[in-house]
């Protein structure tokens, strides 16, 4: 076992991204009995919503699952109140200070991983009490850090800051590339955009197939002003990039940008109005699986190119 697996009692470091209206029950339940941690995605739920999607969870799988919590919620004390009543044992907190509920849920047993996008808040996370940082480099799709650091860049330079273990995320989506990550000091992995596209995500069919369609250089960061996302390049983009040249404000971005962008695009299917966010890897993404099939791919290569590199003279000068 390795940091992580044992961190989380799982078989796998292989962690699903909690993504707003994507990561429900299902999915989260099913990258858990694959062998890997599935994470509830609380950012796009009413706490109803949440306390009805874990409880499910619950039914569905007897191995551990966690929440993925983004720290700027407008309901977050209902929210944390129910994660603690739920008996949930495991949380990734986002988007916010760790520090003011990292104690409280540690207190109720629950072990606190934050996601960060550079050093600086990696130590501010593991001042805080974190048991592990996931550190998300700018390849990586939805809300994103404003530094645009990569993630071969970003993992070598959060091992060498904190001691405690570290999970890569932002463009990885194979074995290959867990074992690259892991190779830079990673002790495990994050997924998003590739449980996107599958059978239990609860994603939109229409952005499934968007996500397989896109290409290299389909993506963009934008919206650095208000909160930084990656997202698919649509009618929607195109009036964000007209609005630039104007040079808008804060405030006449926002009133393009609107209410419920996400939701239109991600879960309702809107491929021309909505906001459509996924990662620079999903370039790679050409096929809607199960997401136990996923995990076990992962594995795979991870396994075989790990045996590749050991005999293959290529590697060796």
């Amino acid at each position: 076992m390795n940091r992580i697996t044992s961190l989380f009692n799982i078989q796998y470091p292989i962690i699903q991204g909690g993504m707003i209206w994507v990561s429900g029950w299902r999915l989260a339940t099913a990258v858990s009995n694959a062998g890997g941690l599935g994470l509830i995605g609380a950012g796009s739920m009413y706490p109803n919503v949440l306390r009805d999607h874990i409880q499910k969870a619950k039914q569905h799988t007897a191995k551990p699952f966690g929440v993925n919590v983004p720290l700027l919620y407008a309901d977050i004390e209902e929210i944390i109140q129910i994660i603690i009543d739920e008996g949930v044992k495991i949380v990734f907190t986002s988007a916010g200070n760790p520090k003011k509920w990292t104690g409280l849920l540690k207190q109720h047993g629950i072990t606190v991983v934050h996601v960060v996008s550079s050093v600086k808040f990696a130590l501010k996370a593991q001042d805080a009490g974190v048991d592990a940082i996931v550190a998300e480099g700018f390849e990586a799709g939805g809300h994103n850090g404003r530094e645009e650091t990569t993630t071969l860049a970003l993992i070598p330079a959060v091992r060498k800051a904190i001691a405690i273990p570290l999970i890569a995320a932002g463009g990885i989506a194979t074995g290959k590339q867990m074992l690259a990550t892991m190779v830079l000091g990673a002790d495990g992995v994050q997924i998003g955009s590739r449980f996107v596209a599958t059978e239990e995500s609860s994603a939109h069919i229409n952005f499934k197939k968007a996500v397989l369609e896109t290409g290299d250089g389909d993506t963009a960061l934008t919206l650095k002003e208000l909160a930084p996302v990656r997202l698919i390049k649509n009618k929607f983009y195109e009036k964000l990039q007209a609005l630039y040249r104007e040079c808008p404000t804060e405030e006449q971005l926002k009133q393009l940008l609107g209410r419920g962008r996400a939701k239109r695009g991600m879960f309702e299917g809107d491929l021309e109005e909505g906001e459509l966010e996924i990662g620079q890897v999903a370039a790679l993404i050409d096929e809607i699986k199960p997401a136990g099939k996923v995990v076990e791919e992962m594995v795979q290569e991870y396994w075989n190119e790990l045996e590749e590199l050991q005999r293959n003279p290529k590697y060796k000068f």
